[in-house]
This record gives C-alpha cells, structure tokens and sequence, in this order.
C-alpha cells in the first residue's frame, strides 16, 4: 500500500520557545519512504538527530509571532498488519539487549501492578502471541474507545480505573499488562489510513518469537496502512513535538491519510 501522509501544525509564539519534533518517519523493515518533504515557516535552523529508540527527531527555537510546520511523505507499507498465533514467548536471557528496557515500568506503563490481572485475562492461552492477543481482545471488550476523550497521556492504573480513554489510553493499558508476563512491549505512535476521526494515532508492538509484532486495540480485523513516526516506552517518549517554557498549544492541526493509486 501506497500513502501519502501529512501534518499540519501552526503556533502562535509569545516568546523564543524551543521545539522537539518528531514528525519525521523513517525506512525500516514495516514501511519503506519513498519521498519526505519538511518545511518550516518562517525559515529557521533546525538540528536533527535520532533518539535512543531510533526515531529522527528535529530541534529548534521559533520566533515570536506565526510559527507552522508543514510536512508531508509518501510511504509503502503492508496492506495488512501480520498475525503470528503460538509464536513463542522468548525467554529473559534470550532477549536482545535492545529490547530490555521495554519489560521495565516506565512513567505511563506501571507494569508491577498488573501481574494478578494479567495472569488472569491470559488464562489457557499459549505463552507468547496468544497471551498479548488475549489481552488486545480483553481491551475491546472492556475498555470503550472514545477518540477526543482525553487530550493529556494518562496511566495504564487510570486507564483501567475509568473504563475508556484515547487510543494513547489503550496502548499504555496493552504494554503494562505485557511486560507484566514478561513480554516486552513498546508504544508506536504514527498515522493509520482510514483511522476516523482522523488524527494522529498510537498503538502498541510486543516482542514475541524474536520479532515484534503489531496490535491495535482500537480496530478490529488486521487492517494495514499503519506509518511508525516513532517509537518509545510509552506517551512520553513519543510526542510528535515538545515545547520547552510558557504552554504553546497549535491554533491549527491539519492531518491527512491518502492512499496514492498505483
């Protein structure tokens, strides 16, 4: 599948405010970028540098006054997300190193608290991709999908105390009951062709059969056409941008999922 993707953002800037973007997706093994248009109005120097969890991201300081970033790329991705029932769970000591720090606790993801449920939701389920599409299934039954309900991350411990959230929400839920089992878990944060209301989305991968593998709990059947603009141990990691001082908010957010026709 083919897409073209777009964000839009536009501030109004009081005072000198650095920026942290992460707006930039890159090639890897799930999407290949075939073209990446970046600009920012009106010019300013920008530094790019990739993170600790491999993402591009791109500092700067706005000016005072109008300040927008228009980006946009074309990227071919799966037309359907794969599946892997009874691939295995991978033993602590036969995980790569990189892939630790995603069993840990982390801000938004407290793990240690959700072994008990855990255990509980994955009963009788093969040990690895059953157990985490156990736990996807029980998130759509038992927690509502509401876009627009929260506009600030929340913890997987609130999340599962109000019953509902954001797809951000879900996915925090998703990696805490994971690395709960000892399966590593991370937050991908990007676009999804399709996605209504359109807008920014997140959903979550764990490590299974040495390989990550994707899960949504907010669609159902394995649709494709997801864009990864980063990834990281929850919310926190993956803002598609960070603004430092006074709060800025955007005055105008615009996105966009096209399919472009072969």
């Amino acid at each position: 599948m083919r897409l073209r993707t777009s964000c839009k953002l536009k501030f109004e800037i009081a005072s000198p405010t650095p920026f942290i973007l992460m707006l930039r997706p890159r090639s890897g093994a799930q999407q290949w970028v075939e073209r990446d248009e970046f600009k920012i109005t009106p010019t300013t120097p920008i530094f790019e540098f990739t993170d600790s969890y491999g993402n591009l991201c791109q500092r700067l300081i706005a000016q005072p006054g109008l300040f927008s970033i228009d980006t946009s790329s074309e990227v071919i991705t799966a037309d359907y997300i794969d599946s892997g029932f009874d691939a295995p769970f991978v033993e602590i000591q036969n995980l790569p190193d990189s892939v630790l720090s995603y069993l840990l606790p982390s801000r938004y993801c407290e793990s240690d608290f959700f072994n008990e449920m855990s255990v509980k939701i994955t009963q009788g389920h093969l040990l690895g991709y059953n157990q985490v599409s156990a736990i996807t299934n029980w998130l759509r039954e038992n927690i509502s999908y509401v876009p627009g309900s929260n506009y600030q991350p929340i913890s997987a411990i609130q999340v599962n105390e109000r019953q509902f959230g954001v797809c951000t929400d879900l996915a925090h839920l998703g990696i805490a009951l994971c690395r709960s089992l000892s399966i590593p878990a991370r937050i991908v944060v990007g676009y999804l062709y399709n996605l209504e209301p359109m807008d920014m989305h997140a959903w979550f991968e764990a490590y299974i059969g040495n390989r990550w593998y994707t899960f949504d709990a907010t669609q159902h059947g394995t649709p494709g056409g997801y864009v990864v603009l980063g990834f990281g141990r929850d919310a926190a990691d993956v803002a598609i941008f960070n603004q430092f001082g006074p709060a800025v908010y955007p005055i105008e957010q615009l996105i966009s999922v096209d399919q472009i026709e072969e």
